[in-house]
């Protein structure tokens, strides 16, 4: 290369580090990763405040689940589809769907201020109420309803925005960077983007020390030292990503069929009467609470923390009857993630299944079993061994994890299991063709 074709290029590169128009997105970005990890702080906090009145009123009659529930599951779906149209369901579907639409007037109906205020508020109702679902997901949806927002303001409409506020919004919501990232390349772009990377990275970064600064460093479950040390311990991987992948497989399905209408008169009465179908949802919801003394509902984040630290006092149907509760939930209509609640049912599997090892390490199984059931779900094995692995701090079982993360996503596969989020996001994307119906 040439001395004047180097200064050439040295010129062009002070000339877009100096960039007015690259300034002016950077600042977007890193506004977006503020507000978004403020969002998700304040939706944790919050989460936790409204699940504790729940069990406060469990604590008075655990009956009163019979009626808080199936009101309060009726209640979101009515305001849902009355006032906040497209913030039903996780929301991670909506972010995907977003970034394939090229009208900014349409990607609103996706996300938008006002949108993320509604999901913030009805995911905290289905908390309260007894709801079987998590803030994560949700989260998701916000953050890239607030960088989009941040882009509206600015003026421009940045293609990297929606995929670094799910990013921001996964990283903030369970304290793990790198989950955050790796879930924006294999799950939300299913792709690298070098042009944004840098600033998607960024934004994370903010959104993160936001969440640092506010809640401290923490690990979601704490730190696990469960390890496989015997070679026949090994047993478990395979055993727990069959398992796992199976169950979480069959919870894909179940969601997809449901969201795509089920056939015959039950089909025709669920989308005839949304509100009088969520309060039925509610109820069996309810009656799942009642079998395992309210196990069951909120995130399921108390739950899965006692089974991987072996304290105890969490009940042997756990696993079962959290399963429903959250395919009932998720089902309803109601707005809520399953990111939570499908570690927590991973972990309930986990215990059933260190019953069939009884010389393996409990916790190496739960965990083994929550990656893989996670695996199963979300058909994005990367991103379940690496949100795990963070979230507990197990280096010591990073291949194991990953082998069974691995096995869970080709038994999913073999089941015909759709990736659940990118099967959604594509009813969102045929509705908004539809004029939004």
């Amino acid at each position: 290369m040439s001395p004047s074709n180097g200064f050439a290029r040295l010129r062009r590169s002070r000339h877009l580090w100096f960039s007015r128009r690259l300034w002016q997105q950077r600042l977007v970005f890193w506004l977006g990763g503020l507000a978004t990890g403020g969002a998700a702080v304040l939706l944790a906090i919050a989460a936790d405040y409204v699940q504790a009145w729940f069990r406060g009123a469990l604590g008075i009659s655990p009956y009163l689940a019979l009626a808080i529930t199936p009101a309060g599951l009726a209640l979101s779906v009515y305001l849902t589809r009355r006032f906040f149209p497209g913030s039903q369901g996780s929301g991670i579907p909506q972010a995907i769907a977003a970034r394939r639409l090229h009208d900014a007037a349409v990607r609103t109906r996706l996300l938008s201020a006002r949108l993320a205020l509604g999901k913030i508020l009805l995911t905290l109702l289905g908390l309260l109420t007894g709801a079987s679902a998590g803030r994560e997901g949700p989260t998701v949806q916000v953050g890239a309803a607030l960088m989009h927002a941040a882009g509206s303001v600015a003026g421009r409409h940045y293609r990297g925005l929606i995929l670094a506020g799910g990013a921001a919004g996964v990283a903030a919501a369970f304290n793990t960077p790198l989950a955050g990232i790796v879930f924006a390349i294999e799950e939300m772009s299913r792709s690298f983007e070098q042009r944004t990377s840098g600033l998607v990275l960024t934004t994370v970064i903010i959104a993160g020390l936001v969440s640092l600064a506010l809640l401290g460093d923490y690990t979601y479950f704490g730190h696990s030292a469960a390890m496989l040390q015997r070679p026949i311990d090994w047993l478990a991987v395979p055993l727990c990503g069959v398992a796992g992948g199976t169950a979480g497989g069959l919870f894909s399905l179940g969601v997809v069929a449901a969201a795509r209408g089920l056939p015959g008169a039950p089909g025709r009465w669920m989308a005839a009467h949304p509100v009088a179908f969520a309060a039925l949802c509610g109820l069996l919801v309810a009656l799942a609470g009642l079998a395992c003394g309210g196990a069951v509902h909120g995130t399921g984040y108390a739950e899965a923390k006692r089974l991987l630290e072996g304290a105890g006092g969490v009940p042997q149907s756990f696993g079962v009857l959290k399963f429903l509760a959250t395919l009932l939930s998720t089902v309803s209509g109601i707005p809520g993630g399953i990111f939570s609640p499908s570690l927590a049912v991973g972990a309930g599997l986990g215990a059933d299944l260190a019953r069939l090892l009884p010389g393996t390490p409990p916790g190496a199984i739960i965990l083994l079993a929550m990656v893989a059931y996670f695996s199963g779900v979300v058909q994005a094995p990367i991103t379940a061994f690496v949100i795990v692995l963070e979230m507990t701090d197990s280096s010591a079982m990073t291949v194991p994890l990953m082998a069974a993360a691995l096995i869970a996503y080709g038994t999913a596969r073999v089941l015909g299991t759709p990736a659940i989020y990118h099967a959604l996001s594509r009813d969102f994307l045929r509705r908004q063709s539809d004029g939004g119906a």
